[in-house]
């Protein structure tokens, strides 16, 4: 039992303190994910270690300061989506917001062939703008036949790749585009979408690659941090949203925060876990919505599941931007910047190579 305690105390330690290493391997981002379950299961052999055995010597003593640090740096990373912390996004102090929208974010699967019950939620929450990721041409030619009669504006690509994306919206667009910025076959969309009001803000939608079995994340960084560069860029306050197969304390994604200067409503509120939907003990926050100062919360909530392992989301903003001044917002030093651009050089390589072998398969089909 001790010698079983032991090997479990350093293989948690080491799956704490690997995902610092800066480095793209799969085995290494994956890591990323599991911070809340790495530090609960070291919580439980250091108490059950300490308990049966006490500090004996003063190995025993170096052994468990080195658990005790892996759970720190755990902690860290995930205590930023507790009420423990300062909320990072403000909510409205309007009680009816005159200048709002509300978004859903669903991940559909594309497998999953619960179209009925994705529309039904659907019309339940009546979103003014809707992202699907993973959409196939089954699911487009489904759901079209519901959501083109309730959604002037759409940008469709449905894709057979698991990276296919549909947008709807109540709302006017401008400008919209379907951009391929790092692999040919992974599409992300962006739009103006102009308020009643008139107001316009700056609208993406990203579905990067994720870290699994021998692929590993340089696309994705250099998706998400082109992203980040171009909502800094923009004319009009910009808002990113979609499954970014990444979690909200990775150092990616707050890099992502950092150059992009938007801010994240989960920070001082909680997790808001959307994958996976069907094993409860494993899950974490995949979908994600980031904004500008200039917008206010409303509300934000997970809604219920209807067949895919992704909950959807449900975010609605407001739109006040005399009141920016009063949110704080992350901001990108010039080491930062330095490494995003070095990030986005190593992803655009590896996604050009990436485009070749598709290419050379195709030919040779």
């Amino acid at each position: 039992m001790q010698n079983t305690l032991i090997i479990l105390g350093f293989v948690f330690s080491l799956f704490s303190f690997l995902p610092l290493i800066s480095s793209p391997l799969w085995w290494i981002r994956v890591l990323d994910f599991p911070r809340l379950h790495v530090a609960i299961l070291l919580t439980l052999v250091l108490v059950a270690y300490v308990a049966q055995y006490g500090v004996q010597d003063i190995g025993d003593g170096l052994m468990l300061l080195v658990w005790v640090v892996a759970l720190v740096n755990e902690l860290r990373f995930i205590i930023h989506f507790t009420p423990m912390v300062k909320v990072e996004a403000l909510r409205t102090e309007h009680k009816i917001p005159a200048n709002a929208f509300t978004m859903m974010i669903s991940n559909v699967r594309m497998v999953n062939r619960e179209y009925d019950r994705f529309l039904k939620l659907v019309q339940e929450v009546h979103p003014d703008m809707l992202i699907m990721n993973e959409p196939d041409q089954a699911w487009h030619d489904h759901v079209c036949k519901v959501l083109d009669k309730h959604y002037p504006y759409s940008i469709k690509k449905p894709l057979d790749n698991t990276y296919g994306m549909l947008f709807w919206s109540k709302l006017k667009l401008h400008e919209s585009e379907i951009r391929f910025m790092v692999e040919d076959d992974i599409p992300s969309f962006y739009t103006c979408v102009e308020l009643p009001s008139g107001d316009k803000f700056s609208l993406f939608t990203v579905h990067p690659q994720p870290p699994r079995l021998m692929l590993n994340t340089e696309t994705r960084e250099a998706e998400l941090l082109l992203v980040a560069k171009q909502a800094k860029k923009v004319p009009y306050p910009a808002v990113v949203a979609g499954d970014l197969n990444d979690v909200a304390w990775s150092n990616t994604t707050k890099l992502f925060k950092e150059i992009s200067g938007l801010i994240d409503p989960r920070v001082g509120r909680g997790f808001y876990n959307t994958y996976n939907a069907h094993i409860p003990i494993f899950r974490y926050p995949l979908d994600h919505v980031f904004y500008d100062p200039a917008f206010r919360l409303v509300s934000l909530r997970r809604l219920p599941a209807f067949g895919s392992d992704h909950f959807p989301m449900l975010v609605t903003l407001n739109y006040e931007p005399h009141r920016e001044h009063e949110q704080e917002h992350p901001q990108a030093d010039q080491e930062d910047k330095q490494e995003a651009n070095e990030l986005i050089q190593e992803g655009l390589e590896k996604g050009e190579e990436r485009n070749q072998e598709k290419q050379n398969g195709s030919r040779a089909k």
